[in-house]
C-alpha cells in the first residue's frame, strides 16, 4: 500500500466569482440595502477585483532610509502601526514621564450586548484602577469584551508565520490588514503600542474552559511577533519564506520587545482553572522575558464556588478577602513599576545570555 504523502499541499481555497459574491453579499441581508442594489453591484464588482488579484495592501510607499531595502514598498498601514509602536517606546523610555499601567479586562461579557450585564472580570479591573491612581500612576485601559459589543472590532488570528521562521514574523504584525480577503479593522494595531507604553501590565480574567476567553487568547497569540519578531519587513521582502530562513540560519538574536515591564495577574473561576490559567499566563509573560511583581502580584480565586451563575454577582460583593487579594495585586505591581523607574529593583537575571534564545 502507497503511503501518504504528508507534505503534499493544503486544500485549495480560493473562491469561484459565484461563491464570492454569495458570500460577500450576505453581509447586506438587511431590507435597508434593498434599495441599493445598483450600488451594491458595483461594490462586490470591485470587491472581485480586489480578492481575484490578490491586493493585501493596495497603498503603499518606499521603505526609505532605515531599512535593509530602502526601495521596497512597505504598506501604509504597517508604516503608521511602526511609528505608533516607537513613539510608544519613546514614552516609555522617557525618566520624565510618569509611569503607565495597562489594565487588561479579559472577559467577554459586556452590558452592552448579550448576556445584557457587566461582568465579574470588569468590577474587579474598576477595583484596581483607584489603587494604582492613588500611587500616582498614569492608566490605560485595554476592555477586550469589546470585541463582542463594538462594531468593527476585531483581533484576527496570528498565522504562525514564527513557525516558518522568526525573521517572517514582522513587528509590529504585517499579516494584516488584508483588503482583498476582507481581513480589515484589526485591533492590534493599536494594542501593539498600549503594551510598549507601559511599565506594568496587569491583566485580570476569568477561566473558560480551562483557560483564559477567546479575545484575550487571540491578543496573546498575535503577540509573539513582541518576541523575537523582525523590525524590518524589507529583509525578508515581505512573505518570502526562503529569504527568512536564510536569515534565522545565519543566527537570530530574538529581540524581546516588551523585556523588563512588570507584570501582574487576577485570574477567577466558579469551579475549576482558575491556578491552571494564572500559571499558563504567567509562564506565558515570563517567557516574553517581562517582569512578574510577585508572590501579591499573581492572584487566582474563586468567587461564588460550585454556587449558582444567577448570584455570581452577590458572592462577588459578599467576598472581601478577594477583593482584597485584587487590590494587593494592584499595590505589588505599581510598587515594582516604581522601585523598578527608581533604579532600586533590578531584573535578577539583568545580564546574563541565554544560549538557547527561542
Amino acid at each position: 500500500m502507497t503511503e501518504p504523502d504528508v507534505r503534499k499541499g493544503m486544500p485549495p481555497v480560493k473562491l469561484s466569482r459565484e461563491a464570492f459574491e454569495r458570500r460577500y453579499r450576505s453581509r447586506f441581508v438587511d431590507p435597508a440595502f434593498m434599495s441599493l442594489q445598483r450600488e451594491l453591484d458595483a461594490i462586490v464588482e470591485a470587491a472581485w477585483d480586489a480578492y481575484s488579484h490578490s491586493r493585501k495592501a493596495p497603498l503603499t510607499r518606499k521603505a526609505g532610509a532605515g531599512f535593509a531595502d530602502p526601495d521596497y514598498d512597505l504598506a501604509v498601514d504597517w508604516l503608521a502601526a511602526r511609528a505608533a509602536v516607537l513613539e510608544a517606546q519613546r514614552r516609555h523610555d522617557d525618566a520624565d514621564a510618569t509611569p503607565r499601567i495597562l489594565i487588561i479586562n479579559g472577559s467577554s461579557r459586556s452590558e452592552h450586548t448579550c448576556p445584557g450585564e457587566m461582568s465579574k472580570t470588569w468590577r474587579l479591573v474598576k477595583l484596581a484602577e483607584p489603587v494604582f491612581a492613588e500611587m500616582g500612576l498614569a492608566v490605560d485601559i485595554l476592555d477586550l469584551s469589546r470585541l463582542t459589543s463594538e462594531f468593527g472590532k476585531t483581533i484576527h488570528p496570528c498565522k504562525s508565520c514564527v513557525s516558518t521562521a522568526m525573521p517572517l514574523c514582522h513587528w509590529p504584525c504585517s499579516c494584516y490588514p488584508n483588503y482583498s480577503l476582507g481581513q480589515t479593522g484589526d485591533w492590534m494595531n493599536e494594542i501593539y503600542p498600549l503594551w510598549v507604553a507601559a511599565h506594568g501590565i496587569l491583566i485580570v480574567t476569568p477561566v473558560n474552559w480551562y483557560h483564559v476567553p477567546g479575545g484575550l487568547k487571540a491578543m496573546m497569540d498575535r503577540l509573539v511577533c513582541a518576541d523575537g519578531g523582525n523590525p524590518d519587513p524589507t529583509s525578508t521582502h515581505g512573505k518570502r519564506a526562503a529569504e527568512a530562513k536564510a536569515i534565522e540560519l545565519k543566527g537570530w538574536p530574538y529581540p524581546r520587545h516588551l523585556a523588563g515591564r512588570h507584570f501582574g495577574l487576577v485570574v477567577h473561576g466558579d469551579s475549576v482553572g482558575a491556578e491552571g490559567v494564572r500559571r499558563t499566563l504567567s509562564d506565558w509573560l515570563t517567557d516574553m522575558h517581562l517582569v512578574s511583581a510577585g508572590r501579591f502580584g499573581e492572584v487566582d480565586g474563586y468567587v461564588g464556588y460550585m454556587e449558582q451563575y444567577a448570584t455570581s454577582h452577590r458572592e462577588l460583593d459578599e467576598d472581601d478577602d478577594f477583593q482584597h487579594e485584587v487590590r494587593n495585586a494592584a499595590r505589588a505591581l505599581g510598587s515594582a513599576v516604581r522601585l523598578a523607574r527608581s533604579g532600586r529593583l533590578d531584573e535578577p537575571g539583568a545580564g546574563l545570555a541565554d544560549p538557547n534564545p527561542k
